[in-house]
Parts: C-alpha cells; sequence; structure tokens
C-alpha cells in the first residue's frame, strides 16, 4: 500500500519560490512514476510535472522554465521546485504516483500553494 505526504505549500508573493516535497511509504520507488497535479478554485485537476523512474520528465507548457520536478530514489521522495511564482498558479497541489506496471494511482492529500499579486 502506498502512502504519501506532501509538504512545503503556502503563501509566496508573485515573483517568489516554493518547493514542495512528497514522501512516498512504498517499497520499489523505482516502480512508480511520480507526478505533481494540481486544482485550481473551479477548474479541472491538472499534471503539472511527471517524473519517471529514469528521470524522464514532461512538464505543462504553463510552467515549462519555471518549474521543476525531481525524484530522491534512496529516500522515497519527488520534489517540485517552483520559480517566478505567478497568482494562476494558486492551485491545491497533489502529489501522485502510479506504478509502472499495474497503472494503479495512489493520491496524496494535497497541499495548498497561494501566490499574491
Amino acid at each position: 500500500q502506498v502512502q504519501l505526504v506532501e509538504s512545503g505549500g503556502g503563501l509566496v508573493q508573485a515573483g517568489g519560490s516554493l518547493r514542495l516535497s512528497c514522501a512516498a511509504s512504498v517499497r520499489l520507488f523505482n516502480f512508480y512514476t511520480m507526478g505533481w497535479y494540481r486544482r485550481a478554485p473551479g477548474k479541472e485537476r491538472e499534471l503539472v510535472a511527471q517524473i519517471t523512474s529514469g528521470d524522464s520528465a514532461n512538464y505543462a507548457d504553463s510552467v515549462k522554465d519555471r518549474f521543476t520536478i525531481s525524484r530522491d530514489n534512496a529516500k522515497n521522495i519527488v520534489y517540485l521546485q517552483m520559480n517566478s511564482l505567478k497568482p494562476e498558479d494558486t492551485a491545491v497541489y497533489y502529489c501522485a504516483a502510479s506504478q509502472i506496471i499495474t497503472g494503479r494511482t495512489t493520491w496524496g492529500q494535497g497541499t495548498q500553494v497561494t501566490v499574491s499579486s
């Protein structure tokens, strides 16, 4: 059973930075593709960034060149470094772990990110 715990959200001014962390209690972390998603008020949940066990990453167009996803396979942690934050980045950010064989996805509880203008 996978458990995910996010941390690092908060309130920041536009142009600032935050780093989100997601700690996964799971065996064989390398068997999971890790992702960050977000849901803004009144909007659907969307993919922000995703990283495979081989460190191949992809990003939503809206965050390219501002956000960086990374993972520490020794510590079972995935990070999302968010720079040059904009008010439209305000959302609840969720960590997700997708098992590469079964495709099953487990979600974290979410962490609020609020960017003030």
